[in-house]
């Protein structure tokens, strides 16, 4: 265990930097950003470019930084040529922003400026996945090595009416060291999907900052207590009560020898 940060178990991470623990977990997971993906199932290019104007103006670049690099990205994407394949795209966001512009999308359907888009993600995200040595890395209450996210996620976005729903295995780090759980949502311009949008994917996606808020990291603690202010009256996130570890100590040895 000599790379381990402790000397002598990895559960306080290794002594390299993890581009999860130390860069994805807090810069992008603990605010709830994670990769967005749509799908034009018309197969047209003309639809994609639509879908990348639609994403722009559903993003507010001076919100954080994160929105700036998000903006960015989609802005250029089409001079890039950044499509293998299907007419898709993948774009980082966090909860709200992934409503906006999966909103926006679906009013185009209704529109028919554009055909049905599916949306998903990727399972390496702020929630659905537990991995403890990727994803899950810096979860660090004890829950990182259970399926809790991936399970969740599955269940809820079945019962608020996701279009496909998996649970599963794989992802890059071997059989048995993650779970899954995705969904897919095709938008088809009815109501019924944008009551969908609202609620499947603030699930989808604050379940796991929740989860990660709890395991008090600190900038998934701000985004809650955020949530818990724009959300009030309909929902809340749990924000853990923290203490003084020196202090919690000092009282057991009083009585544990």
């Amino acid at each position: 265990m000599e790379i381990s940060k402790n000397g002598h178990d990895d559960k306080d991470g290794f002594i390299w930097p993890s581009y999860v623990e130390d860069i994805m977990g807090p810069m992008l997971f603990d605010y709830g950003y994670g990769p967005f993906r749509w799908v034009c199932l018309s197969g047209k290019h003309e639809d994609l470019v639509a879908t990348d104007h639609a994403a722009m103006e559903a993003i507010d670049p001076e919100r954080r930084y994160q929105d700036r690099d998000n903006y960015n990205w989609i802005r250029d994407a089409e001079k890039n040529q950044l499509v293998v394949g299907t007419e898709a795209r993948i774009l980082y966001q966090d909860a709200q922003g992934r409503i906006d512009v999966a909103l926006k999308f679906n009013e185009l359907v209704r529109e028919g400026k554009i055909g049905p888009v599916m949306i998903g993600r990727d399972h390496h995200d702020v929630s659905g996945t537990d991995s403890p040595f990727r994803e899950t890395s810096n979860i660090r209450d004890g829950s990182n090595v259970t399926a809790d996210m991936a399970v969740q996620c599955y269940a809820g976005n079945a019962a608020r009416g996701m279009s496909l729903i998996a649970l599963h295995n794989g992802g890059g780090t071997g059989i048995g060291k993650s779970i899954n759980g995705g969904f897919g949502l095709v938008l088809d311009g009815s109501e019924l999907v944008d009551e969908i949008i609202r609620s499947a994917i603030s699930w989808d996606v604050m379940g796991g900052v929740a989860r990660r808020n709890w395991a008090r990291n600190e900038h998934s603690m701000e985004t809650s207590i955020a949530f818990n202010e724009e959300k009030q009256g309909t929902d809340h996130i749990t924000i853990p009560y923290l203490t003084d570890d020196e202090a919690i100590r000092e009282a057991v040895s009083k009585y544990v020898k």
